[in-house]
């Protein structure tokens, strides 16, 4: 009897104990699928972050929303004046803007941030597209390609056209 009594404790007390660690257990291993409201605001803050150390001159935060990777891409095409840049790989994009820093070093106006983009998300990639009014430049048109790299949105492509005082159709 005592030994089926110690059998039906320990029973009792294992159900017990399993009920009260599902909860717990379901709490650490569920992780919340952000919405691509969110998304789109996590993409927004990336590029908004790396127009304005771009144009203050802020190497180390300008860096820092780029992905350092051989296949990534910056191209610029220019109607205005009628000039193209491509870069390919970090290495390349990164002495780049570098070398343009050295020969730019006075911080330029920062253009209006944007705050309304077309993005497609593509589960850790997402493609977007927006324009930009630049007061040095004009109207431009961006295409930026996003990586989510450790929780954080970076650019791992971009293409701008710039039209220059008025977008030609």
């Amino acid at each position: 009897m005592k030994k089926k009594f110690a059998l039906a404790l320990c029973l009792v007390w294992c159900v017990a104990a399993c009920k009260e660690q599902t909860p717990e257990k379901q709490a650490t291993t569920t992780t919340e699928t952000p919405t691509v409201e969110q998304e789109k605001a996590a993409i927004l803050h990336t590029l908004n972050s790396e127009t304005e150390a771009a144009f203050s001159r802020d190497y180390e935060a300008w860096q820092d929303k780029w992905v350092h990777d051989p296949t990534m891409t910056k191209i610029y095409l220019n109607f205005s004046d009628s000039t193209f840049s491509e870069s390919v790989g970090w290495a390349e994009v990164d002495q780049f803007v570098k070398d343009y820093f050295v020969a730019h070093p006075e911080p330029e106006p920062v253009p209006e941030l944007i705050d309304d983009i077309d993005v497609r998300l593509y589960g850790t990639g997402a493609w977007v597209v927006y324009e930009q009014q630049d007061s040095l430049r004009g109207l431009k048109r961006e295409t930026r390609l996003m990586e989510k790299v450790e929780g954080q949105w970076k650019i791992a492509g971009m293409q701008t056209t710039i039209y220059g005082a008025s977008k030609v159709e």
